[in-house]
């Protein structure tokens, strides 16, 4: 569950610092296509920010399928304050029906209790939150599902 990032020119100093860190920890990396907390509140940031961490969430799921961010793109974690904690990279990005998400991509977000029916379930009541949108979601929609690597995290 991934909220809009914010593009590169809006890239904050932490955001900076941060990566001056983790190009100190691990060489020459690329600029960050964006930064962005996962969820829609600081509770639901923090805790998908400590699954990423923790290796157990590896994929993400958005709609509308707008993210830019293409596959091989580092992006910076943020977490419930809009302190960078985690770099991970784009490894895959497909849209997909929403009824076409498999059981493995909902294992691989890492949330509740990794089933596919808890994933649709969770995933239909977080869109449904997003009132900005033009249209309410339905089950037809298409959403776009990312797979990424942990590649630096504080801990």
């Amino acid at each position: 569950m991934t909220n809009p990032s914010v593009p590169p020119a809006a890239l904050s100093p932490a955001v900076l610092e941060f990566m001056n860190e983790a190009r100190r920890a691990l060489g020459p990396l690329p600029e960050p296509a964006d930064a962005f907390a996962f969820g829609d509140s600081p509770r639901m940031a923090d805790e998908l920010l400590a699954l990423v961490l923790a290796g157990v969430k590896t994929a993400t799921c958005s709609w509308p399928a707008e993210r830019s961010c293409e596959e091989g793109d580092l992006s910076v974690v943020l977490d419930d304050r809009g302190v960078p904690a985690a770099l991970i990279r784009t490894a895959e990005r497909r849209e997909r029906p929403f009824l076409e998400v498999d059981a493995a991509f909902a294992h691989d977000e890492g949330e509740g209790d990794r089933t596919l029916a808890w994933w649709r379930d969770a995933h239909r009541r977080f869109f449904g939150r997003l009132t900005d949108l033009p249209r309410p979601f339905s089950d037809d929609e298409t959403v776009l599902c990312e797979r990424f690597e942990l590649v630096y995290g504080r801990a």
